[in-house]
């Protein structure tokens, strides 16, 4: 009898242990840096569920990071089309469009993201790239502002002040340009572009 409970408590202890066991986590994998294993995870989970939007949108994250971007735009298109309000696969196809030179396309995209989720989890980076393609267009004027936001998201990003920075002086904002600079610079010294771009303001401007 004795034999018999043992038996049984070591059944449910296993039982226990197994389901305790985790199964490999795509988000996880992509959160710190193994893109190439949330890429095949997430495909393996499309493969299983064909509407998994969750795969799709980390898959899609996975295939930017590894510079995949024909295959991100396939699985962003197929995903958007079954869902189409998807803020994350918005977001995501905006990025793919930018990375590709589709400068229309992607501020079609961010634009509306930021219609849709004004206070969503990657609304910082919408401005961001918004702000980028601005300045490949020459429009320094909306790329400031745009830039402006992203900064106000976040103040602490040295390289998007120095982005910033350049938006204004290309716009003729000399003064705010050195602001902006100068604070880049505080933040990372190290940054080559904010500090010749400094440079060129304080020529400008006259002084040292």
């Amino acid at each position: 009898m004795k034999k018999i409970n043992f038996f049984f408590k070591f059944l449910i202890i296993f039982s226990v242990s197994l389901n305790g066991q985790t199964k490999p986590d795509a988000l996880a994998e992509y959160r710190v840096g193994n893109y190439a294993k949330a890429e095949l995870l997430c495909r393996s989970e499309i493969a299983a569920d064909r509407q998994n939007m969750d795969a799709y949108v980390v898959l899609c994250w996975a295939l930017v990071k590894l510079g995949k971007f024909d295959e991100a735009r396939s699985f962003g298109e197929t995903a958007l089309a079954m869902n189409p309000y998807d803020v994350r696969l918005i977001e995501i196809m905006g990025e793919i469009s930018y990375y590709q030179g589709r400068n229309n396309m992607a501020l079609k995209y961010f634009q509306e993201y930021i219609s849709l989720a004004p206070e969503g989890q990657r609304i910082d980076m919408a401005y961001y790239y918004t702000g980028e393609i601005y300045i490949r267009l020459g429009r320094f004027r909306y790329a400031d502002i745009a830039l402006s936001t992203a900064v106000h998201y976040l103040p602490e990003n040295a390289l998007w002040l120095s982005r910033l920075a350049y938006a204004r002086e290309n716009s003729g904002e000399l003064q705010e340009a050195a602001a902006a600079y100068e604070k880049a610079l505080s933040l990372n010294p190290e940054l080559v572009d904010a500090r010749r771009g400094l440079d060129r303001v304080r020529s400008a401007l006259g002084g040292p």
